[in-house]
């Protein structure tokens, strides 16, 4: 079966889900009476014991409706229930916000509460980071007012653009196309069908474009009036902080890759000769598969035996997790229309598993994207017997496990491949790391603008489309073909639609180029890394972005490590442009 069982969370709307409903409205009511209570220490632990209950419960309720929704935007009773759910979780909001009033009253008691109490010091990482931002917190009215207007507001607008992008057909070479089948041909080994299919990709936009962008627009603009409202600088003030991470680490980041753009482009110009092209590489080339004399086309029991073989390199427990994922439907594999774009892990930790979308169409890099999401369920893994209230980890750090397994499917590969097929998987590594270090940087300036001017103006699809243009000639600069660039790249991307998660670009660059760094000590140590990665990892949780890198020896607020991770990029560009010289 190509399908995701759910089973383990619920086998349907039935009567074991409706109990579980009932019996988080009934947990919900005793977390507002618990909290208007809140006096002591006990107090306290009898509120978290409480909120372990529901987050568990909750954590089923809501992935069961998300996922099928994921696969079937048109699910009617699934949406239904999404309509129940979200007002009845939001009726905790204003009993979290006297929970973190009465953390922050109570800061000059905390440090003997910890020591009095183990269940208190098990969660004091994740207590005292609620106390130090309780500077951001507004009263219980408001937070609870916030709350229900963003049931109708960002979330909302999230779920349209969602909705358009997994309805939206459009016909093509007799077939009729979704949005991820259509962009799917970008991979196609045929020049023309690649072109021709980046036509039809943004003549579908035109339809939804408008849209997409109100929702948009109103995303941004409830993000920039909460944000000033709680006394943040702005919304990326905010993400960072939520990132546990420092502006200082941003910039190290953001100012490596800057100076890497030129041996970028070089890549892309030299892509651009190999397929004939003059003015740089156009975009509906940019993910061009490397022609050999027998380009494969994979199956999912090609990827299934791919990905175990090369997990196996690493550790058993890698292995037998992959195993597991395949074996016990964790995953959905195939395009389907209604069926959301794109990839993603959706980690289960009450239930101990991880659930896995995907939109395989056959190319390598299909797998390789398999291999990410199973990265973030193995990280999933690694934070699955914690307590539910300690298996939060944040944006930057998400990334790392994904990016570590791309390395790992990458390098163990390479030392069974014929010389033909290394050329396929060097290429394909150098377009994967464009991506995550040109192309998010690009989206890094686009999300920024968009942030900027939506203070004072409202942006048309013509203004996004403006952007997002200039955004890539900043960044791919003379690398690509300017008569062929992307200007919807902000329609198909739902990591711009969250109001509650903006910038969700940069932790790609950063998780990106941290496993890099991570995947070379993993080459220098062997097997005796594996515990120390296994121990980071188990971190994210419970620290910052620059603990958890210290933990390897490693300080990402220079750039120095992110330059030592892009000397590693730079070699395999020197070495695939010395190894496909231009006739």
């Amino acid at each position: 079966m190509y399908t995701w069982s759910l089973d383990e969370l619920y086998k349907g709307y039935d009567e074991s889900f409706d109990t579980d409903v009932k019996k988080v409205s009934e947990i919900i009511t005793s977390l507002n009476q618990q909290a208007l209570n809140l006096n002591n220490k006990e107090d306290l632990i009898a509120f978290m014991k409480l909120d372990i209950e529901f987050n568990n419960l909750a954590q089923s309720l809501v992935s069961f409706v998300s996922l099928n929704l994921a696969t079937n935007a048109t699910d009617t009773i699934s949406n239904q229930k999404y309509s129940q759910l979200m007002p009845m979780f939001n009726e905790a909001t204003k009993a979290y916000a006297y929970f973190k009033k009465f953390l922050a009253e109570n800061k000059d008691n905390f440090d003997e509460w910890v020591l009095e109490d183990d269940f208190l010091k098990e969660h004091e990482f994740i207590l005292r980071e609620i106390i130090s931002n309780s500077q951001y917190n507004l009263n219980e009215d408001v937070e609870d007012v916030i709350a229900k207007m963003k049931l109708n507001a960002s979330s909302n607008w999230s779920k349209l653009q969602g909705y358009l992008g997994s309805m939206a057909t459009i016909e093509y070479d007799g077939k009729t196309h979704t949005l991820s089948s259509i962009r799917n041909l970008a991979y196609s080994h045929d020049a023309k069908t690649r072109k021709e299919a980046y036509e039809k990709e943004l003549e579908l936009y035109t339809k939804i474009e408008d849209a997409i962008a109100f929702a948009l627009n109103s995303i941004k603009g409830e993000v920039n009036t909460l944000s000033a409202l709680r006394g943040y600088e702005n919304a990326l003030e905010q993400t960072l902080i939520a990132s546990r991470m420092s502006k200082e680490t941003l910039d190290a980041l953001m100012g490596a890759i800057e100076s890497y753009l030129p041996t970028f482009r070089k890549y892309l110009n030299h892509k651009a000769e190999l397929l004939g092209h003059t003015n740089g590489l156009p975009w509906y080339d940019l993910f061009a598969p490397f022609e050999t004399s027998n380009p494969k086309e994979y199956t999912v029991e090609d990827s299934r035996e791919f990905i175990l073989d090369s997990f196996g390199h690493f550790s058993d427990d890698l292995q037998e997790m992959a195993r597991k994922a395949y074996d016990d439907r964790w995953i959905d594999f195939l395009p389907r229309e209604g069926k959301r774009d794109g990839a993603f892990c959706s980690n289960q930790p009450q239930i101990k598993q991880s659930r896995v979308l995907a939109n395989f169409d056959g190319s390598i890099s299909d797998i390789v994207t398999i291999a990410h999401e199973l990265g973030h369920a193995y990280h999933g893994m690694m934070i699955e017997d914690l307590s539910i209230l300690n298996t939060n980890y944040t944006m930057p750090v998400a990334e790392t496990a994904s990016t570590f397994c791309e390395n790992i499917v990458f390098n163990a590969a390479l030392k069974t491949a014929s010389d033909e097929e290394k050329l396929v998987l060097i290429e394909n590594s150098i377009s994967d790391l464009t991506q995550i270090t040109v192309d998010i940087m690009s989206r890094y300036k686009f999300e920024s603008e968009v942030f900027e001017r939506r203070q004072t103006e409202f942006l048309f699809a013509a203004d996004l489309k403006e952007i997002m243009l200039q955004a890539q000639r900043d960044t791919y600069g003379e690398g690509l073909d300017p008569e062929f660039l992307h200007p919807y790249m902000w329609a198909c991307k739902g990591h711009y639609y969250s109001g509650g998660l903006s910038y969700y670009n940069f932790p790609y660059a950063f998780g990106g180029l941290f496993a890099l760094g991570l995947y070379a000590q993993f080459e220098n140590e062997g097997a005796s890394f594996v515990p120390k990665y296994q121990a980071l990892l188990k971190a994210t949780t419970t620290a910052s972005c620059e603990d958890v890198a210290m933990m390897a020896g490693i300080d990402v607020t220079q750039e120095a490590f992110w330059k030592s991770s892009l000397d590693v990029v730079a070699k395999r560009i020197d070495d695939f442009i010395a190894l496909t010289p231009i006739k």
